[in-house]
């Protein structure tokens, strides 16, 4: 677990943000004016801590290596691949530094800083740099520290300074420009500062795809630099390239993917979320709209905002989707650089989600002692307190602040990034001072993802030799919506104090797995043992009513899966909620464990009459029982209904079910137990049924089947899942054809293989074509398994939401599919369709059209996750 003083392009916390607005929530308990003059000092001491050893032992060089007490010089130290692509030899740490000298009150030290950017830094080296980094880090820290130097001309010092800073902003601007040289005005990746974009020559050109953030993170800076020298190329193609990516967003859900081609603007990664990738695109969007005064950006803002909401957020967690089916889960885990969006949120207004997500986020953090996201509730500035000491204790060194290389062992990592100057002792100090601390008013000034202080002011800056601006929205005006909840007073939106408080508690319990559990003193009615996650059953009225009481909800999803949902604040009693913030806990620990390697989907071929072998249903794999992807053949055999269809009891159709496949009902007890039932009778393997009217693998994720908690070795027959539409089909088959053969396999197989070397039908049979052939086919090895013994299979540790009712089964979200496995898939496309009046065929006809969409889907998802 390797984790760093991680960059996000976008963490902007939101304490800074409720400082912007002169808002705050206000608890009885607050810190003195002296505790916090102490913590403010702290962060003053280790800041020094930080710059000093960088100057002494780095400087001139971009970086500190903070275990060795040196410098990082590209070239000379060996390659960390991309990482290194932000070091451009141009002293990076001291520019990245500039402005956050200006606002801890370090005049002098930042007058002695300008002086020595000035005298020593080249921008014209022959080295190949990120455009996104080289932008957010080197161009904003240049434009943040001319915005520090003007406002301290003006107040009557620094007067010797005549826009050096400024001018060398638009040199470097100048030498990020040839980037922007696309047909879709997308910037390459990379660029070579001294030789621009010129192809394998110059190492730059060749690439063709780009991260989202990359291509939209360059307006706040390249729109200063415009505003400030007068010269409108810069904020045009910033412009044009967020007017692209806007113009590609995906139409029904109106989301965007992770990776787009720059030149054809297709997307590489369709994945959605608000973390790595995208992340500071949505920052820049609402940024924009503030410190340019343009709506349309705001437009956009919102528009995207709306979907995140519907499809990504699930309070308290943000969870990556596909843009093209946004109710189809990519991951079930969350990355670090999200960790902005709470902040995003409050400046946007929304601070129900904020704080939930923030706190999850902070109790999260606190387990490994890394950095949280804040507010200014007081309440945070134990937050900020925690920060210091764990920066102190765990990532303090000689020689600065070392990274942590793994979080679980507190083991470092020879890197101190420019960033941890540039923003984290911001942050600290802002979070710890008093107005009067503060050498400007900070709400003059807008901060960058790299926290760089753009003024305000240049939303009014002449730009009248800017190219008219293309409104999408042909003249007509933003209706009052667009501008709900910015910037609003939360002491009229939560007058009650203790909201932030009620927010945070469950949530900190649920994250916690060490919570400490009352013995005595329950609550009437709930003296009996708190109700276990392995006991659960979701159609038991008992253990509903228990969910009810300690405040927990099922919400059934339209896929057929559950989603449990605790509120603690329903709890009839805190001893009650914390009963539910435990079930909570293993559930999710149950499902972890219950979650084994990540199977790939399964197949169920239909090879009788009149089907032979081309039609091909997706099915999703049990975690126990035989493996069909370890079994070279697979399990061919009738199939017959169970009885009782739901499987739960011992079969009374023992004697038909024998030596068959049986066909069983979702519900009502554990998959295991199914499977046990059908083993009993005889069965040679099972399908269950998806009970879930509609449900289909083309509109939900499919699942794998979990155990029941208990040693599942004795089920020895495989067990595959159909959702409705697909086990409707074979139903309908079965009712039509009486007698219908399926093959269980990893995945479709070619019809020669089936029928092991005998003729292949031409033609789909009708019933009155002699049965030879048909009996050759259908009756091969009928009701014989050639199926290999299952072997275990490795655990992995994979967080879900959602439970079933049955049992914990998880939706795939990031299945492989095997090659040529879709929903219906015709295996030899190439056969000639099936005599008129055949109603078999015209059946198969009809299934390949309507399903032949959705296979397109389901490949280009396959191609996405690879």
């Amino acid at each position: 677990m390797k984790v760093g003083m991680l960059h996000s392009a976008t963490m902007l916390p939101a304490f800074l943000l409720l400082f912007f607005m002169g808002t705050s929530i206000r608890l009885s308990e607050t810190m003195s004016r002296d505790e916090k003059s102490k913590l403010r000092n702290q962060v003053l001491e280790m800041f020094d801590h930080a710059y000093q050893n960088y100057m002494d032992h780095a400087y001139p060089a971009d970086e500190l290596m903070p275990l060795t007490c040196r410098g990082r010089v590209r070239g000379l130290e060996p390659s960390r691949g991309d990482i290194d692509d932000a070091l451009g030899k141009f002293s990076l740490t001291l520019i990245d530094t500039l402005d956050t000298l200006a606002l801890l009150n370090k005049t002098v030290e930042f007058e002695a800083a300008v002086r020595r950017v000035v005298k020593d830094v080249r921008l014209d080296n022959d080295i190949v740099v990120s455009v996104f980094e080289t932008n957010i880090r080197v161009l904003g820290g240049l434009l943040g520290g001319h915005s520090m130097a003007v406002m301290l001309k003006e107040s009557g010092r620094m007067l010797w300074y005549q826009n050096e800073l400024l001018h060398m902003a638009k040199d470097l601007g100048l030498r990020l420009l040839p980037a922007f040289n696309t047909s879709s005005g997308l910037p390459y990746p990379r660029v070579n500062l001294r030789y621009g974009v010129r192809g394998p020559e110059t190492r730059t050109g060749t690439e063709t795809d780009t991260c989202t953030a990359c291509a939209g993170t360059i307006i706040l800076e390249f729109a200063a630099l415009s505003r400030f020298t007068g010269d409108p190329t810069f904020e045009a193609h910033a412009r044009r390239a967020l007017d692209f990516l806007w113009e590609k967003r995906q139409r029904n859900s109106n989301l965007v993917g992770t990776t787009i081609n720059i030149h054809s603007g297709e997307w590489v990664r369709r994945d959605s979320g608000v973390g790595a990738g995208i992340d500071s695109y949505y920052e820049y969007l609402m940024k924009a709209y503030i410190l340019l005064g343009d709506d349309q950006f705001l437009q956009r803002f919102n528009t995207h905002y709306a979907s995140i909401m519907k499809y990504i957020s699930q309070p308290p967690l943000l969870l990556d989707v596909h843009i093209h089916k946004p109710l189809l889960p990519a991951r079930t885990w969350m990355d670090s650089l999200l960790a902005f969006f709470p902040g995003l949120q409050v400046l946007k207004g929304d601070i129900r989600p904020a704080i939930e997500t923030h706190e999850m986020l902070y109790q999260v953090t606190k387990k490994h002692n890394f950095l949280p996201e804040a507010t200014r509730d007081p309440y945070y500035l134990e937050v900020g307190r925690t920060v210091l000491e764990n920066l102190n204790r765990f990532a303090r060194v000689p020689c600065g602040f070392a990274a942590m290389k793994d979080v679980r062992t507190g083991s470092h990592e020879d890197r101190m990034d420019s960033f941890f100057l540039a923003e984290m002792f911001k942050y600290l100090f802002l979070l710890f001072a008093e107005e009067e601390d503060l050498p400007f008013n900070v709400e003059d000034y807008i901060f960058t993802t790299e926290a760089h202080l753009l003024p305000l002011s240049l939303s009014t800056a002449s730009n009248s030799q800017a190219p008219p601006v293309v409104n999408n929205m042909a003249g007509e005006e933003l209706d009052d919506s667009n501008f709900e909840w910015t910037c609003p007073n939360t002491r009229l939106l939560f007058p009650d104090p203790a909201f932030p408080r009620n927010l945070r508690e469950p949530i900190r319990s649920a994250v916690d797995k060490s919570c400490p559990r009352p013995t005595t003193h329950r609550e009437p009615g709930m003296g009996r043992p708190p109700l276990r996650a392995q006991d659960f059953m979701a159609n038991n009225p008992e253990h509903l009513e228990l969910l009810r009481r300690m405040g927990v909800s099922l919400i059934h999803l339209k896929d057929g899966r559950v989603q449990l949902v605790q509120h603690a604040t329903q709890a009839v009693s805190a001893v009650a909620a914390e009963d539910g913030m435990r079930f909570m806990q293993e559930m999710m620990e149950l499902s972890s464990q219950q979650q084994k390697e990540q199977l790939p989907p399964r197949a169920v071929q239909i090879v009788s009459h009149p089907f032979f072998g081309r039609v091909v249903l997706t099915a999703g794999p049990a975690q126990f029982g035989l493996d069909l992807y370890k079994s070279s053949s697979g399990v061919r055999g009738f199939v017959t209904v169970a009885e009782p269809y739901n499987g739960c009891t011992e079969l009374s159709n023992s004697e038909i079910v024998a030596g068959r496949i049986a066909l069983l009902q979702r519900g009502q007890c554990m998959f295991a137990e199914k499977a046990r039932h059908i083993q009993k009778a005889g069965a040679i393997g099972g399908i269950v049924i998806d009970d879930n009217e509609g449900s289909s693998s083309d509109t939900a994720p499919l699942f794998q089947m979990a155990g029941d908690g208990r040693n599942t070795d004795d089920v020895s027959l495989p067990l595959l899942f159909l959702f409705h539409k697909e086990g409707n089909i074979l139903l309908e088959a079965l009712k039509e054809y009486k007698e219908v053969e399926v093959l269980l396999s990893d995945k479709a197989r070619d019809r020669e293989a089936i029928f092991k070397g005998k003729a292949l039908p031409g033609t789909l049979l009708d019933g009155s074509t002699d049965g030879a052939e048909e009996e050759d086919c259908s009756t091969e090895e009928k009701g014989h398994s050639s199926s290999t013994s299952s072997e275990p299979v490795d655990q992995s540790q994979v967080t879900t939401q959602e439970q079933t009712a049955e049992d914990a089964v998880v939706g795939q979200d990031s299945v492989q599919p095997a090659e040529g496995l879709g929903s219906y898939i015709p295996v030899d496309v190439g056969e000639e369709p099936a005599v008129d009046g055949d109603s078999g065929s015209q059946s198969m006809d009809s299934l390949m059209a309507d399903w032949q969409e959705d296979l397109e889907a389901f490949k280009q998802m396959e191609k996405d996750e690879l």
